[in-house]
């Protein structure tokens, strides 16, 4: 499972941690790559409809997906810990 940790700003001007943990099922491609297939949200299933980008930073790799429910999510992935975060939700429904 990974952690996500958005910056909330406490009463004390001091940074609070929250964690969010997922799980992400992959796909090992040719070169051993991971690519996501469905992440999990609690006990959630939710499938990965399409990979809209992805990119290598110098400690994660990034994947921008579109959920089966529309909803879009950015993950990322520290290779060497093999932990997986959610960085961004973007929900359809608050869109429309």
């Amino acid at each position: 499972m990974a952690r996500v940790r958005p910056e909330v700003p406490s009463e004390v001007d001091e940074r609070e941690e929250r964690v969010l943990g997922i799980g992400v099922e992959c796909y090992a491609g040719h070169r051993g790559e991971q690519t996501p297939r469905a992440l999990i949200l609690g006990d959630r299933r939710i499938a990965v409809a399409e990979v809209l980008d992805a990119w290598l930073a110098p400690d994660h790799r990034y994947f921008k997906l579109k959920a089966a429910d529309g909803d879009t999510y950015l993950v990322r992935h520290d290779e060497r810990s093999g932990t997986w975060e959610l960085t961004m939700f973007r929900s359809k429904r608050a869109e429309g």
